[in-house]
């Protein structure tokens, strides 16, 4: 029996009864009843109902090719047929992950060559935390062990994903993190500037929270520093131009590795392969997934630099670490594809050169005016826009988070499915995307802008 001889209420019945979501408050989604999504095509999604939404987050920040490409689903049905599974385990692999390592290494930082599997983001970063930790005892120093992240960064949602991040909800309902992880200032010169204070310095301060927790539990101790380049489910959280540089600078003064969480920014999403590139670091590790598959097929890939693999391979032994999937032939397979299509399409060049300048543009001019709108600012095709109750003092609304969800909700009933984070509406569209998309998101985000400010204004 398939999902159309079921009606919408019967769905949702089945849904609570049945189903544990994530990020979710149950027994509000209960009362409510889920939005079943049935079908998608290009930058359209679709729901039960026939209700087509703009999809302003590429699923979760994850189809960079849009919905519907054929391409994908032959290349993985070809898989299936050939060889549905086998392990990388057993001295074994099979073809498509040794083709995708390959590939990666050839559009990854110069120093980035080797690949490790997973089908997560959160698999992908409590591998790189066991990796780095791991490299420092195989270079005779396990006391330096010590992982400094950022306040509001988002790694995951497994224990070592959750300790790595630094969201203090997730954290309370953990009840006991990862230890030796520490977590500083986040580059985030809306709320956390100095009066009079230049993006220049506000980067370089920053950056010196790094440096200062370095020095504080003094340099032999620290193993590395985790980064989102732009801070994604943080809500877009763009760092001055001088704080990469600086963070890559105080790194390499105490011989502390930098590991880059893009499993957002990764495959496009700022103008390069890699936000990496778009910022000019080099990295020692790379986390990636979503958009390596495009959400096709659940897929991570943690890229590994030269100076942790020479010492893995050359003193390390055996690696005691691994999934079941990992290097999944079907997944890789999809991968391959969808790397091609994003290759041959051009869409990479694209937002740098075309969609990027021109999202950037729309934003500022139809939508940084608006009384509810403290700021919007944008790097490739991700882009923030700040809700506040006054522009001038950048005063919230309050209760903290609410005037962002009318807004959302507002936008939902109007055509655009846009996320709320905290007092930030985020958008992270299709690569995809044109001129005209950007247009029609902008006009149902004006319009979701103007109900949700006759709303709040009744407050």
């Amino acid at each position: 029996m398939t999902y159309q001889n079921y009606s919408l209420k019967q769905l949702q019945q089945i849904d609570a009864a049945h189903h544990l979501h994530p990020f979710t408050d149950h027994k509000e989604l209960r009362e409510a009843g889920s939005r079943i999504i049935t079908r998608a095509n290009g930058p359209f999604i679709y729901d039960s109902e026939g209700v087509e939404l703009l999809d302003g987050m590429a699923g979760l920040w994850c189809v960079n090719i849009g919905y519907g490409r054929e391409e994908l689903a032959e290349a993985a049905y070809a898989q299936m047929k050939e060889l549905p599974y086998y392990n990388s385990f057993f001295k074994c692999s099979t073809p498509t992950p040794v083709l995708l390592s390959k590939k990666l290494a050839e559009i990854a930082p110069k120093n980035v060559n080797q690949v490790f599997y997973g089908s997560s983001g959160s698999e992908a970063n409590d591998t790189a935390l066991r990796l780095v930790r791991h490299y420092w005892v195989i270079e005779g120093k396990p006391e330096k062990n010590r992982v400094i992240s950022r306040k509001m960064a988002y790694h995951g949602s497994t224990i070592a994903g959750t300790s790595l991040g630094g969201m203090d909800a997730m954290h309370k309902q953990l009840n006991g993190a990862v230890p030796n992880i520490v977590h500083v200032m986040m580059p985030y010169a809306y709320e956390l500037a100095l009066p009079g204070e230049s993006d220049h310095d506000f980067g370089l301060r920053a950056a010196k929270s790094v440096e200062d927790a370095i020095l504080e539990a003094g340099a032999d101790k620290v193993a590395a520093f985790i980064g989102e380049p732009v801070m994604g489910a943080g809500g877009v959280k763009i760092p001055p131009a001088s704080y990469w540089p600086e963070v890559q600078r105080i790194c390499r003064k105490y011989d502390v590795l930098l590991m880059l969480d893009e499993v957002i920014t990764g495959y496009g999403r700022t103008g390069e392969w890699f936000a990496a590139q778009t910022f000019g670091i080099e990295p020692d590790t790379i986390t990636t997934a979503k958009a390596l598959t495009s959400g096709y097929q659940p897929l991570s890939a943690l890229l590994v630099g030269d100076r942790i693999t020479s010492t893995l391979v050359e003193k390390g032994g055996e690696f005691n670490h691994g999934y079941t999937y990992s290097g999944h032939p079907v997944a890789c397979a999809v991968a391959l594809k969808n790397l091609e299509i994003i290759e041959q399409e051009g869409l990479v060049d694209r937002v740098r050169n075309e969609t990027g300048p021109y999202f950037a543009k729309a934003l500022q001019e139809r939508i940084a005016g608006h009384d509810l709108v403290g700021e919007v600012r944008s790097i490739g095709l991700m882009g923030a826009i700040e809700i506040v109750k006054d522009k001038a003092t950048k005063e919230r609304f309050l209760p903290s988070g609410s005037a962002a969800v009318t807004v959302r909700d507002h936008a939902i009933a109007n055509g655009m499915m846009l996320r709320a984070t905290g007092d930030t509406m985020i958008l992270s569209p299709p690569l995809i995307w044109t001129r005209d998309t950007i247009d029609m998101a902008c006009e149902r985000i004006r319009k979701a802008l103007d109900l949700a400010q006759a709303d709040l204004r009744k407050r």
